[in-house]
Formats: C-alpha cells, sequence, structure tokens
C-alpha cells in the first residue's frame, strides 16, 4: 500500500509540478510532510539540501530521496523516482509523435521560427543573471579578485567559442585556475 500511495504522489508531483524542480518542492513537502507524515520538517529540509548537492534535477534527486527516507529500501526510490518522471516521458513522447507527423506545416515551422530567438534571449537573461557581484565581486571591494574572475570568464568563453575545447574541460581548467589564483 505504501509504495503505491508514494507512486500515486509522485505521478501527482510529476504531472502538475510546472516550473520545474524547485517548484516541486512546495508540492512535495506538502504531500510527504503534511499530507502524509511520511517525514518530519527537519528531514525535509535535509532531502532538500542533499538534492542540491547531488547531480541532476533537485525535484528527481528529491523524489528518489523521499522515496528511500519513506519505505527504507531502494525499491521506494525507484518507484518515486519512475513516477516523478513518468507524466514527462508521456507528454515527451506524444509531443514527438506530434511534431515528427507535422514538422514540415507551415504553422509549425513559424512557431519553432518564434520560439528560437525567445531561447537565445531565456539564455542570455540567465547567463547576464549570474554576472552579479557574488560571483564577480565588486571592483571598488576587492579588486584583484574581480579582475580574476573576469579574466577566467573570458577564457572560458575564448576557448569554448573561438578553439571549440570541451565544456567539461573548460570547467575544470578555470576552477584549478580560480583554486590556483585565489
Amino acid at each position: 500500500m505504501l509504495y503505491f500511495q508514494l507512486f500515486y504522489t509522485f505521478f501527482k508531483i510529476g504531472l502538475f509540478g510546472f516550473g520545474g524542480g524547485y517548484a516541486m518542492l512546495s508540492l512535495i513537502q506538502r504531500e510527504v510532510v503534511t499530507h502524509y507524515g511520511w517525514l518530519k520538517p527537519q528531514e525535509f529540509t535535509d532531502i532538500v539540501a542533499i538534492s542540491q548537492m547531488t547531480p541532476g534535477p533537485i525535484g528527481i534527486n528529491s523524489a528518489t530521496y523521499v522515496g528511500f527516507t519513506a519505505t527504507g529500501s531502494v525499491w521506494g526510490s525507484l518507484i518515486a523516482t519512475f513516477a516523478v518522471i513518468l507524466p514527462s516521458f508521456i507528454l515527451m513522447i506524444m509531443i514527438s509523435k506530434f511534431f515528427l507527423k507535422y514538422q514540415k506545416h507551415p504553422a509549425v515551422e513559424a512557431v519553432f521560427r518564434g520560439l528560437r530567438p525567445a531561447v537565445v534571449g531565456l539564455l542570455a537573461s540567465a547567463a547576464l543573471g549570474l554576472m552579479n557581484v557574488e560571483n564577480f565581486n565588486s571592483p571598488s571591494k576587492d579588486t584583484y579578485s574581480f579582475i580574476i574572475s573576469c579574466a577566467i570568464f573570458i577564457i572560458a568563453f575564448i576557448g569554448t567559442k573561438k578553439y571549440k575545447i570541451n565544456p567539461i574541460l573548460m570547467i575544470v581548467v578555470c576552477g584549478v585556475i580560480g583554486l590556483i589564483l585565489y
């Protein structure tokens, strides 16, 4: 019965969790802490912290940890994880079938022509949002750190754009440079 409730709960969260993993957190908390009482509030806070530190989407990581914590078994993790991604998987299958059938239709082509600049704008907005004092320091407070941060940014940009260096390698190289210079 617990496994069925776990599946149903995370399927529902995956289905209605619009806005990404962080938006799912409030749904997960309401269900697993308030409604079912599978976790205490402190346990949920710990799970959120662990989910942020581990690779992967926070909503899926949270489902995995909640599934294990609620059931005490790997099966709980598997069921919760599967249930939270299943709605997105079904939706993507449906969209891909639609897309393959109608991809040459003028209306679909027009929609994608309109989406391309929007996606570029959203990515640029996210990148510009990261160019803040927390990531680059303030030139008036710590000129050395600001100059090093800007230099690392320029190295990474030129390395990936002009020289086509693998982004993962670039992350490692910039991390080492930062470790040495800071």
